[in-house]
């Protein structure tokens, strides 16, 4: 294991496996949860399935192996949305196109990732809207749980969200999940995730509170995929909603990967590499048939688990490998043990708000709409534009306007134009 220097890391070949599972339960949701959302784009749910594993278990591995980041790659939430109900449902393009979209997309990622421009944008990123980004995730990560474990319901037409109902089983198990995992992990217990999800599922099988479902994804199904294989369709490359679709697909991917990476890795030294391997499985994912692949906000939880090099995301990696034949085996985990891990992550995460300089609103407000927008809009490329086009402005209200590089007022022009055109679309 020299390859990963894990005693350099400081860590070793349990604490990463450990650190991988918890990733890939954190994240296995995946798995069930695009396929559907891409069905409403006219893709085969059983095939998606094949395909997300597919994606999910090739760019965690390859982020693992290449970047050597302890960071899990699955089809992004947010932007499967975005390839689902905006490029094929409102623009009109079927999802071969769409694919077409990824591919055109996927090459100006790449180009990008290769110059000197990746690390041009990220040192014009301030310092506040940075930590910004970290904490947004963090919030985005304890409604996801939230809502996972039942503790937080829509409120319909009465309220935005409502407390969920604690005469439910399994809402009372998620709610003590949060509590052991917490005592778990302030008493600094290695492995204090994993236990919790495995105490929690146990629990629920033996009182009856959770029946495991079943799976609709089947090995026959395999023989079938190759119809997704490269279906992209360019006879409307040269059209306005092509055109429009690949500009604001471009910045979704190239900034929602620039603030993840920026929001997850400890050793930013990883950072290039990780983005070159973003912008590979962009286009790996469009050759595969499903929407792109992004680093999981959900690696978090590994992360604080205590993975600190590649050896994570190849143990991640390889689990959704066997998850191909072990699939109706998730069943059996309710959401009631993986929404812990998500809260508690995330709370972690909204620690660097204490790195953000309160007493300068000019810093402070445009990092706090980063923190705000993104779980209010469920999407953190939403969130980074409201901030990112607020920062100049009250720089500007301040007289401070010379303080903001050149490269940062390119990007919030650019993120202006993304949020018009969207709102076109």
């Amino acid at each position: 294991m020299d390859f990963f220097k894990l005693k350099e890391n400081g860590t070793s070949v349990k604490q990463e496996m450990m650190a991988g599972f918890t990733s890939f339960f954190a994240i296995s949701y995946i798995i069930i949860v695009n396929p559907l959302i891409l069905a409403d784009a006219g893709i085969s749910q059983q095939l998606s399935v094949f395909a997300t594993i597919l994606v999910s278990a090739v760019g965690s591995i390859l982020m693992g192996v290449w970047a050597k980041a302890p960071l899990v790659m699955t089809p992004g939430m947010g932007v499967n949305a975005f390839f689902t109900y905006t490029i094929v449902g409102s623009m009109g393009l079927s999802w071969q196109e769409a694919l077409a979209v990824v591919l055109v997309s996927s090459l100006i990622f790449i180009a990008i990732s290769y110059t000197n421009l990746s690390t041009t944008l990220v040192e014009a990123i301030p310092s506040s809207l940075k930590q910004g980004i970290t904490a947004g995730i963090g919030l985005f990560l304890v409604i996801i749980g939230l809502e996972n474990g039942g503790l937080i319901v829509d409120g319909g037409d009465n309220s935005f969200i409502v407390l969920g109902d604690l005469t439910n089983p399994l809402t009372l198990l998620a709610l003590f999940g949060i509590v052991l995992s917490g005592v778990l992990y302030i008493r600094k217990i290695r492995g204090s995730f994993f236990i919790g999800i495995v105490v929690v599922t146990i629990l629920s099988l033996i009182l009856g509170f959770h029946s495991p479902g079943t799976s609709s994804f089947s090995l026959k199904n395999v023989t079938e995929y190759t119809a997704l294989i490269g279906a992209f369709d360019f006879s409307t490359m040269f059209s306005v909603p092509f055109i429009l679709a690949v500009f604001s697909l471009t910045m979704i991917l190239i900034f929602e990967s620039i603030g993840l990476l920026e929001g997850l890795l400890e050793d930013k030294s990883r950072f290039k590499n990780a983005f070159r391997v973003s912008g590979v499985m962009t286009l790996v994912s469009g050759l595969f048939g499903t929407s792109p692949t992004v680093t999981a906000a959900e690696s978090a939880s590994g992360i604080k688990e205590g993975g600190k090099t590649g050896l994570t995301a190849v143990v991640a990696g390889s689990l959704f490998f066997l998850s191909l034949i072990f699939t109706p085996l998730l069943a059996y985990i309710p959401n009631a043990a993986l929404a812990p891990v998500i809260v508690i992550t995330g709370a972690i995460m909204m620690e660097s708000l204490q790195h953000i300089p309160f007493e300068d609103f000019s810093e402070w407000l445009p990092a706090f709409l980063i923190v705000v927008m993104i779980p209010l809009t469920s999407s953190i490329v939403d969130g980074l534009a409201f901030g990112f086009v607020a920062y100049p402005i009250f720089k500007l209200a301040k007289g401070e306007l010379n303080t903001v590089k050149k490269e940062m007022h390119v990007v919030s022009f650019l993120f202006l134009l993304t949020m018009i055109a969207i709102a076109v679309l």
